[in-house]
């Protein structure tokens, strides 16, 4: 690759690191925005805590599924056309979840969404994988990473802003819905799914891949999965790296409006304070995870899970009526901890199974982070209804230790799967 070449690759790569992730960010504005539409959908009555809970269980249950059977499909078409369907199907679940007023339509929308928005990832790790080089992927997917908190923190401030404006809760859908159908265009007209598509030269993994050959069978794709030890054990601290974070996430507003009275505008400005930790967490972990570990994200993991535990704890040890920016400050730490191991989860096994099976590997990843909502969920829900908010956040932080456990034992594993 020329200079004059090699210039043109990289400006093109962060275009497409930038577009993919203004995408993805609009996935979450389409999920996150159910987090601060349910303390008022809890007031006024049109559903109870279990149903909630039950809800965002079967949802996330089958976002998982959907991340790891779309893992197969995504493989194989295009990224940027599977990602715009994705957010299409979305927008219209939004849309008709904010018309509704039973439960079972609510469950029946919200489900469906989740299945929607399994359709954003896999497609963005297979496409990643494409446009940077093993080397530097923990760097910059830790960059693209941040979409996560960014459309969180949009989504949280957006809701925020329409309770601020008298608006009810069903705009926290019908605005989002808008914004992904606008989202969906971009992608389709906007992001490209490989270097080859922008009208430039492949990739060149020679240094990190001999004899990689580039037409593996979808039997060999399993292989590279299914067969590695580290990405199990990965995929397996993954679950408990979501119990923590859709934990602070999804819960976020209705405990900190229950267990300290804070108002749900404020609790959302607490929470976006989260997010916003979480973009410099995710940042940072990617940059130790190369120039500290030399790649090995497990490594990052194991201590980024233990400070995720500590601060979970202090936020639980917090006594009544302390002063809100302690708590903001110990929410703030949490974010930053937890969003690390979520983006290298992503990262970790993406290297392992190689260019060849990314999505698949992600997908397996995914569909073991949102199994944690059986626990997130309406576990959260019967902890706090039958033990109250304080044995919950005890729960959560128990599980970030066993989360770094699960980190500590891939140790000493290598930093990618390419020499195999």
């Amino acid at each position: 690759m020329t200079a004059e070449i090699k210039e043109k690759f990289t400006k093109a790569q962060w275009r497409f690191i930038a577009f993919s992730a203004i995408s993805y960010a609009f996935f979450y504005i389409a999920r996150k925005n159910l987090s601060m539409a349910q303390p008022a959908m809890l007031e006024e009555g049109v559903i109870s805590t279990y149903a909630l809970g039950i809800i965002m269980t079967v949802h996330g249950v089958l976002y998982g599924l959907s991340r790891f059977i779309n893992g197969f499909w995504a493989d194989r078409l295009n990224g940027r056309i599977f990602m715009a369907i994705g957010l299409a199907i979305s927008a219209a679940t939004n849309f008709f979840f904010g018309c509704s007023s039973l439960t079972l339509f609510f469950a029946i929308f919200w489900i469906l969404n989740g299945w929607a928005q399994g359709m954003g990832f896999p497609p963005c790790a297979k496409m990643l994988a494409h446009w940077i080089h093993p080397k530097e992927l923990a760097t910059k997917m830790s960059v693209w990473n941040a979409s996560h908190s960014v459309g969180a923190v949009l989504a949280l401030g957006l809701c925020s802003a329409l309770f601020a404006l008298g608006f009810g809760w069903r705009w926290c859908f019908w605005v989002p819905a808008a914004l992904a159908v606008v989202a969906a265009v971009f992608t389709f007209l906007c992001v490209k799914e490989t270097p080859v598509e922008a009208g430039l030269p492949p990739l060149e993994l020679e240094s990190a891949a001999k004899g990689v050959s580039g037409s593996f069978s979808a039997a060999e794709r399993r292989r590279l999965v299914f067969g590695n030890r580290v990405i199990w054990l990965v995929a397996l601290a993954n679950f408990f790296v979501y119990v923590v974070r859709f934990g602070f996430l999804d819960w976020g507003p209705t405990f900190l409006k229950q267990m300290k009275g804070i108002p749900v505008a404020k609790g959302g400005l607490m929470i976006i304070a989260f997010e916003l930790a979480a973009v410099v967490g995710t940042i940072c972990a990617g940059w130790v995870t190369d120039k500290v570990f030399k790649g090995r994200g497990c490594r990052t993991g194991v201590f980024f899970m233990l400070f995720a535990a500590v601060f979970a704890f202090g936020f639980w040890l917090l006594p009544e009526g302390a002063p809100a920016w302690q708590a903001t400050l110990l929410l703030m730490g949490a974010g930053f901890c937890i969003y690390g191991p979520q983006a290298l989860t992503g990262i970790i096994v993406a290297n392992q199974a190689t260019k060849e099976a990314a999505a698949l590997a992600t997908g397996f990843a995914g569909i073991m982070g949102y199994l944690s909502t059986t626990v997130s969920g309406i576990g959260i829900a019967f902890i706090k209804e039958t033990f109250g908010w304080g044995v919950a956040l005890c729960a959560i932080a128990f599980f970030a230790i066993v989360g770094m456990a699960l980190f500590l034992c891939a140790w000493s594993a290598r930093a990618d799967g390419y020499s195999r």
